[in-house]
């Protein structure tokens, strides 16, 4: 050999490329075998999307992201108390209002310092009215980003995250047809 390497000091340079340029594939020795089986299946997700259609946070529960479980009925529990709390006061002004064009005047809002008088009925039952819809449009959004985010994150599961993000540009030039060919390897 032209240039001998001392034994010590290879195996020192084989230790410190082991430690500097790791495995990429030893990544995936780190998943469980039930992770590993969901990254492989190309129908985990639309299965998650399913799932979570069916009852919300089981697709998060399914790919193994059941920290989202509470987040996604914390949403929806949130937009369906702040429902129930708008349509139970449109319903009270309503029976109120209803009430007073019958002629009977003891509902609670003329017990107050202010009595309510009828129009204000009328408005303070759209002002409900209008949260209660609003509080049933975030009760649809967070079922359908609840949706939505299992199948994203199914997605990414099976995304390839490789350690090495290098570019490397290729030219090539070609000698019997005209122009150049451009190709980035990733």
């Amino acid at each position: 050999m032209a240039q001998e390497i001392p034994e010590e000091e290879e195996n020192e340079n084989r230790e410190l490329n082991t430690i500097v340029i790791p495995d990429s594939m030893a990544y995936a020795k780190n998943y469980s075998l039930r992770i590993q089986r969901l990254i492989n299946d190309p129908l985990t997700p639309s299965k998650a999307a399913f799932y979570s259609a069916i009852i919300p946070g089981l697709g998060q529960a399914y790919i193994g992201k059941a920290w989202k479980v509470p987040i996604v009925y914390a949403a929806m529990g949130t937009s369906y108390y702040y429902f129930n709390l708008q349509n139970k006061q449109m319903n009270e002004y309503r029976t109120a209002y209803k009430q007073r064009l019958n002629g009977i005047f003891n509902d609670r809002f003329l017990e107050k310092d202010i009595p309510i008088t009828t129009e204000q009925l009328l408005l303070g039952m759209d002002f409900h009215k209008n949260y209660r819809d609003m509080a049933m449009l975030f009760l649809a959004a967070s079922y359908m980003l609840n949706i939505l985010d299992a199948n994203v994150s199914a997605h990414l599961l099976q995304f390839n995250v490789n350690d090495d993000l290098s570019v490397a540009p290729n030219l090539f030039f070609d000698q019997e047809q005209s122009g150049i060919r451009f190709a980035l390897k990733f």
